[in-house]
């Protein structure tokens, strides 16, 4: 695996062009300067140790040395080798509700980017557990596969949105289903498996008891957050409130009897958010208090570095830059190395 430590430094390439235009213009103002005391055919015997072709290569090797010290500082980097590790810990999928009625805005800015904060602050904290993701409205979809790569976890949570679903509807049995199907094989018969479920509660399409009765039967928990309160709140699409076929404003409440239900039947526990806390952090203390078992995970070892052959490159070019002269050196001049005839910049 390739990679820049420092990507951002890669943007510095883009003022090589203006050098390179810088170095044009100072060519061209120096003949300038020069046709003023004559023409150069005149002006080249009477300056026979200056040398056009030195002062080209000086700057082409200056340009060349510029990008290759740019590409070191941006610390190019091979991961060497696959590494194998063990830990305890539990699988954990999240399944989270991205329907129209995540919308609604009794949470700042609204109950789906409250969640998403939340879900990121997750990860953050996570160490040795696999995670996954399923997004769910009408219907589900595999969002993330279990994994214990977090950086790639956070970016995929971060994306998520209604538009990724493209039939409506708050489906929770469907949901479920899918999170009991997305389990790695490694800890099947055991303990260790767990989902998030997050979701104003809305079902309308399906049995999820049924569903949860099954996971209990598998041995998996669980924990649901309900997002949302009683009153609720109306659902605002591209600054136009929802409204019902009798143009009433439809108005999401959270709907806590089937979410206390799910989590009763399967031992896990439910927990309602509130405005200070999307209750994530009261699930994983009741995670942690879990049976976890030992898994494996494939790590990069670590990246080796490869930036010190740039910079080396960079360096040497620097040094000959610097070594090789503007004019002609007399006891080489009847050698003519750069096969060039005599002209006036």
């Amino acid at each position: 695996m390739f990679r820049f430590a420092n990507p951002q430094l890669l943007w510095l390439l883009c003022a090589l062009p203006v050098l390179i235009g810088l170095y044009i213009y100072a060519v061209h103002h120096r003949r300038k300067q020069l046709a003023r005391f004559g023409l150069p055919e005149t002006l080249s015997p009477l300056m026979p140790e200056v040398s056009r072709g030195r002062r080209v290569l000086k700057h082409l090797l200056f340009f060349t040395a510029v990008v290759f010290l740019i590409l070191a500082a941006a610390r190019p980097q091979f991961g060497s080798k696959l590494r194998e590790e063990k830990s305890q810990g539990v699988e954990m999928m999240l399944l989270v509700d991205v329907s129209n009625s995540m919308l609604a805005e009794d949470f700042e800015p609204n109950r789906l980017e409250r969640t998403k904060y939340a879900i990121n602050r997750l990860f953050e904290g996570l160490k040795q557990d696999r995670v996954g993701l399923v997004i769910f409205a009408g219907e589900p979809k595999v969002q993330l596969p279990i994994t214990s790569d977090y950086r790639m976890a956070k970016a995929f949570a971060k994306k998520m949105s209604p538009s990724q679903i493209e039939l409506q509807g708050t489906a929770v049995g469907k949901a479920l289903e899918q999170g009991l199907l997305s389990f790695s094989s490694e800890t099947e018969g055991s303990h260790s498996r767990v989902m998030i479920l997050i979701t104003d509660g809305e079902n309308h399409e399906d049995d999820a008891i049924a569903v949860a009765r099954r996971a209990a039967e598998m041995g998996i928990r669980i924990f649901t957050i309900g997002i949302g309160t009683p009153e609720g709140a109306p659902i605002e699409i591209d600054s136009e409130f929802i409204k019902d076929e009798k143009g009433d404003m439809v108005v999401s409440k959270l709907n806590e009897e089937m979410l206390q239900q799910i989590a009763d039947i399967t031992g896990g526990v439910y927990v309602r958010s509130t405005k200070q806390s999307i209750g994530l952090e009261e699930v994983v203390k009741s995670i942690n208090d879990m049976e976890q078992t030992e898994m494996s995970m494939l790590r990069f070892e670590e990246f080796n570095e490869q930036y010190q052959y740039l910079l080396g490159i960079a360096l040497m070019l620097f040094f000959l830059e610097f070594a090789l002269l503007d004019r002609r050196n007399p006891l080489l001049a009847h050698l003519n190395i750069f096969r060039e005839e005599r002209h006036i910049e």
